[in-house]
């Protein structure tokens, strides 16, 4: 085995054990796994009872709904990505050892998005279908969901990794990446609202996946610097 297939067996490796870590680390703690969920379907199934129950109203008003509902749910489910291990010392390990800390920091967002974005995505078909969501818009909900809640963890996690040494660390974490996350919730919603209306949304997709390719090449070296300065390494 020569040095590079070395170099990416290790990479591999890396990536492979640290997601592994958080999985199952986070399948001990069931009730932080539920929460975002239960967050999600209560925001949902409230919104009738709070605006208006009559169908042409939700069937409009449901791709709004449904994508800040998911990017609420999404914010409260940041806590569980660092905090855990900034209290037990793993997080200072990982910035401590000689392995590229890229790999770990992509493994860490990816377990937080199989856990939080992802269980999202596939409850959303049920909730849309209590707002009357139309059946043509619901590809594209999926397909927005699938592309725009990764952004949202790596945008979350950038802020998490700020303020993961704070106490209460919660509102400025809201205030930090709220403003982030408005380019993804309007073309996200958008692209539903076109579907549920026969207009093309290749567009809004096209901007959702640079999102997505911009967020992965970039956003895990700002939540490295991100953790350097909060654990002042």
């Amino acid at each position: 085995m020569n040095s590079s297939d070395s170099t990416q067996f290790s990479l591999a490796g890396i990536f492979k054990t640290v997601l592994v870590r958080d999985l199952v680390t986070a399948f001990r703690h069931p009730s932080d796994l539920v929460n975002p969920l239960i967050f999600f379907m209560i925001v949902v199934t409230l919104f009738p009872l709070a605006v208006s129950p009559e169908q042409k109203f939700l069937s409009e008003a449901a791709p709004g709904v449904l994508w800040v509902a998911a990017l609420l749910a999404t914010l409260l489910s940041l806590d569980m990505l660092f905090q855990s291990d900034f209290q037990d010392g793993t997080l200072e390990q990982l910035l401590l050892s000689p392995q590229p800390l890229y790999m770990g920091i992509l493994a860490k967002v990816c377990g937080h998005w199989l856990l939080s974005g992802l269980p999202l995505t596939l409850l959303s078909p049920l909730l849309a279908f209590m707002l009357f969501l139309p059946d043509a818009a619901l590809p594209a909900l999926m397909t927005t969901l699938l592309l725009g809640t990764p952004v949202l963890s790596f945008i979350g996690a950038v802020g998490s990794a700020l303020t993961v040494g704070l106490r209460k660390s919660g509102l400025l974490l809201s205030l930090l990446v709220l403003p982030l996350y408005i380019p993804v919730l309007i073309f996200s919603a958008g692209a539903v609202k076109a579907a549920a209306i026969g207009l093309p949304i290749f567009g809004h997709l096209a901007l959702l996946g640079a999102m997505l390719a911009l967020a992965l090449v970039l956003a895990p070296l700002a939540i490295a610097a991100g953790l350097r300065i909060s654990l002042g390494n």
